[in-house]
C-alpha cells in the first residue's frame, strides 16, 4: 500500500487534535486586558502542546516520504503514534489550568514520553519492514537526536518534585532540538 491513504488520515487526526487543543483556551468574558494574566499558564502549555506537534507532523511528514509501502506493522504503530499524540489536548489543558503542577507536569512529561517511544517504534517497524538498506535507515543513524530525547524526557518526569520549572524548561529545550529542521530524511531522498 501507498503511503498517501496513513499520510492524510495521520494529518487528518493532527488537525483534529489541535483543534481540541484550541478550543480547551477559554475565551474571557470582560475586555480588559487584566483577564487575561491568569489565562497565560493555558495558553503557554498550549504554545508548547502546539510546537510539539507541528514537530512530529513535520518529521512524520518526511518520514513517510522516505518509505516506500505501507505494512500492516506500520499501520498499527503510526495509531500506536496517534493515540499518544491524542492525549497531549488532555495533558496540556491539565497542566495549563493547574499552573505547571506537580502532577500535571509529570503526565505531561509522561505523555511526551510516550509520544518519542511511540515514534521511535515507527521509525523502528518501517525499518524492519524495508531493511537496513532502506533510506530511513541511512537517514536515521544512530538517531541522536531520538535518543538525547528519550534520555531528557527521562530525567524530566521527577523533577516536578523536587524543582518544578526544571521539567518544563526541560521539555522546551527538547521541543527547542527539534524545532531546528532535521534534515537527515531529506538529504538521502533522491533528487534532494
Amino acid at each position: 500500500m501507498p503511503t498517501t491513504r496513513l499520510e492524510a488520515f495521520s494529518d487528518g487526526v493532527l488537525a483534529i487534535i489541535i483543534t481540541i487543543m484550541v478550543l480547551e483556551l477559554k475565551v474571557p468574558h470582560s475586555a480588559d486586558l487584566d483577564t487575561l494574566r491568569p489565562l497565560l499558564p493555558a495558553f503557554l502549555s498550549y504554545v508548547l502542546s502546539f510546537v510539539y506537534l507541528g514537530i512530529y507532523w513535520n518529521n512524520h511528514h518526511h518520514m513517510m516520504h522516505a518509505v516506500k509501502r505501507v505494512t500492516g506493522g506500520v499501520l498499527w504503530a503510526n495509531l500506536h503514534l496517534l493515540f499518544w499524540l491524542s492525549l497531549l489536548p488532555f495533558v496540556t489543558g491539565w497542566m495549563g489550568e493547574n499552573h505547571f503542577g506537580q502532577w500535571p507536569s509529570v503526565l505531561y512529561g509522561f505523555v511526551l514520553l510516550m509520544n518519542a517511544v511511540a515514534y521511535t517504534i515507527l521509525t523502528w517497524t518501517i525499518i524492519r519492514e524495508e531493511g537496513t538498506d532502506s533510506l530511513l535507515h541511512k537517514a536515521v543513524g544512530n538517531d541522536f537526536k531520538g535518543n538525547l530525547s528519550l534520555a531528557l524526557y527521562i530525567v524530566a518526569l521527577p523533577l516536578p518534585f523536587f524543582v518544578p520549572w526544571a521539567a518544563q524548561v526541560i521539555f522546551v529545550v527538547v521541543a527547542l532540538i527539534w524545532l531546528v529542521p532535521d534534515r537527515r530524511i531529506e538529504r538521502v531522498l533522491p533528487g534532494k
